[in-house]
Order: structure tokens, then sequence, then C-alpha cells
């Protein structure tokens, strides 16, 4: 449709329209004459990298971690799905995947010749799991368990006693958990990380990146932490996998991870007005929504009996609009939409008045 000229106003994926810091692209700019800066780099990236890593988790997550054994920077949070999937899978494992939940779990875990075991998560619970149901299956060939809080797509924030629970579960059955945890920072108050719960570094990883939190999808930089022996064994496929990550990225990074506290404060004041726009625009829609939730997105119910597919064709037919179906994320997603929060309020309330300019059916 946009190669036929029409203007789409695309509320689809969450990939940040802002700006990265601009300390992060001067050091960028400045690593280019560096005579260190286009040579094959460290599997487990520059020293200064990981302690601006573990100094970030200390400040917004309240985790310390050591530096040497216990973080791993990565092209991007989602090649240590594949990387951790690599690394403790075998064919025929079984694995933990949330329902709604990123799809990239069930296709990497296809991948390894494991098996997908869908746990289902409900609005009406607060999207968490049910582990009193989880308890009654057969679990003894489950090796992983991914969560993913803040939630996505939902945008649902789990407190410190249900990550607890997790954790308590997890050790009784023997799985490693994992928690994808990029959205941690965005219009969330209360950030925390898997890591901080007592018991959780002897059977956790969590995965991090800074696409989200400064602006730098396209530069792919994320990290993975938890015990020496568990980033020890992922550092073994990842050796088999790269070169080491681009030192002008690397510089960049850094920079960005030791920029003030006032950056995620403006970061979050522009998504924050743009949220209330997004909130107006699902009441055009008819649809209801969580205001306490975190994250980049807004996860919006559907009146009942609508089917989100069609819904989503229909606006993108008839207004221009493309918003995620939930379906996408899995059969709990039924019924929702995933609006994005990545496009100027000015495009939203464009999305509105050409809603208000044709009545929706």
């Amino acid at each position: 449709m946009v190669s036929q000229g029409c203007d789409i106003i695309n509320m689809g994926i969450g990939s940040p329209d802002l700006t990265p810091p601009p300390e992060a692209v001067a050091a960028l700019n400045e690593s280019m004459n560096d005579p260190n800066a286009h040579r094959y780099q460290a599997y487990r990236s520059l020293s200064e990298l990981r302690v601006a890593m573990t100094e970030f988790y200390k400040l917004h997550f309240k985790v310390t971690l050591n530096p040497e054994s216990e973080i791993l920077p990565l092209m991007g949070s989602k090649e240590g799905i594949m990387h951790i999937s690599m690394a403790f899978l075998n064919a025929g494992d079984h694995v933990l995947i949330p329902n709604p939940g990123y799809p990239t779990y069930e296709s990497v875990t296809r991948l390894m010749e494991a098996k997908p075991v869908h746990y289902d998560l409900e609005e009406f619970s607060g999207w968490i799991p049910d582990l009193v149901k989880l308890s009654t299956l057969d679990l003894s060939k489950v090796k992983i368990m991914w969560i993913n809080y803040p939630h996505m797509p939902s945008g649902t924030v789990v407190s410190s006693a249900k990550l607890f629970e997790l954790v308590s579960f997890v050790k009784q059955h023997n799985i490693l958990l994992i928690n994808d945890n990029p959205y941690g920072l965005i219009l969330n108050d209360d950030p925390m990380s898997l890591l901080s719960i007592q018991g959780a570094m002897s059977c956790c990883l969590e995965l991090n990146s800074i696409s989200k939190s400064f602006n730098m999808a396209g530069w792919r930089i994320g990290m993975v932490m938890g015990q020496q022996s568990f980033i020890n064994d992922i550092l073994k496929v990842k050796s088999n996998m790269d070169s080491g990550m681009f030192y002008g990225l690397q510089k960049g990074a850094i920079a960005a991870l030791n920029s003030t506290d006032n950056w995620v404060c403006s970061l979050n004041n522009t998504y924050r007005e743009r949220r209330k726009i997004m909130w107006q625009f699902a009441d055009a829609l008819g649809a209801t929504y969580d205001k306490n939730s975190a994250g980049m997105f807004v996860w919006v119910k559907l009146s009942k009996g609508i089917d989100s597919v069609d819904f989503s064709n229909r606006i993108l037919e008839d207004y221009h609009i493309f918003a995620t179906p939930g379906d996408v994320f899995g059969s709990q997603g039924k019924g929702y939409l995933r609006l994005s929060l990545c496009l100027e309020g000015s495009r939203i309330e464009q999305a509105i008045q050409r809603l208000n300019n044709k009545k929706m059916n």
C-alpha cells in the first residue's frame, strides 16, 4: 500500500523513532580514527563496556554483577535467545513459553528441535503464570522457562513476590528461568530485575538491551546476565557465531550507558504524552486498556466477539492505519491489538481524526 502511495500510519513495530543520546553518536564518530577500530574485537567485548553495563544495572535495577564473569554483551538481546537455546537445549527437550508472548521464543525452540509447551497468561489473573496449574504438568523434560516482564505485549509489571514464587518453582523442578527485560525502564516507575530476587543467580538468566531505553535498536547491542558457569556456556556458542562486536558500536554504547538519569526521564516524558493520545485512539476504537501497564505499547481489548485480525485488516483498508493483531503473540492474544508508541503524537492524532471523519461501523 505504501508503494502505491498510501499514507499508512504504522502503529505496528516497536522500533524507536527518537534519536539516541548525542554522546553515543559522538563516541561512535570519534572512535573511527582509533587504531583498534577496524580490527576483530574480543568475543566478550571491551571490559569498559561490561563495566558500563554492570553499573547501569546497579543504578537502575539494584543488581550488583561481576563485569568479568557475570555479564556477556550481545549483538542484540534477540541473539541471546538463540545462544541460550543452543547452549542449554537438546532435541526433544521441552520449553515453557508464555502465551501471549514474543514469537521468537517458540521459533528458536523449534529450530533446536525442542518442544514448545505454552502456558496461558490471562487478563483476569494479571498476565502472570499460574504456577499451581503448571505444577500439574509433567515437567521432567522441561529445561527452560521463558518469562518477559514488563510483559510484551500486555505491559504487565510483575511484583518481587511473584518473581520469588517463580524462582522457587524452577528450583523445585530443575528448570532454567530466563527473564527477557528490554522494556524495564520504559514508563515503569519501579524497574525490577529477576536477578534481584534471593536465590535467582543459581537458576536464572536475564536478557536486556539498549535498543528501547536509548533509541538504539538498529545498533544491535544487548546483554545476558547470570552466574559465571551459565555465561561461560553461552560464550562457547557465541564464540562460534561471530568475531566480536564492532568497536565503534561498543564505544557508542558505553557513552549511552553512562548518560545521566535525565535521559531516561526525558524519554519517558515523551512516551507518556504519546500514551495519553494513544489512549484516546483506543477510546475511538471502542477498546479497553490498562493504564498501569509499562513499556512502549498499549495493549487494547476489542469489544466481545470482534476478531482482531479482521479488525486490523479493516482499519488498514478503510483508514490506512496499521495495528498489530494480538493473535501474532499466541491464541491468548485473540481479541486484542498492540499499539506502538514509536510514532509522533501528531500522527496518533491524525489517526484519531481519520476514525472520526468516517465513523466506524
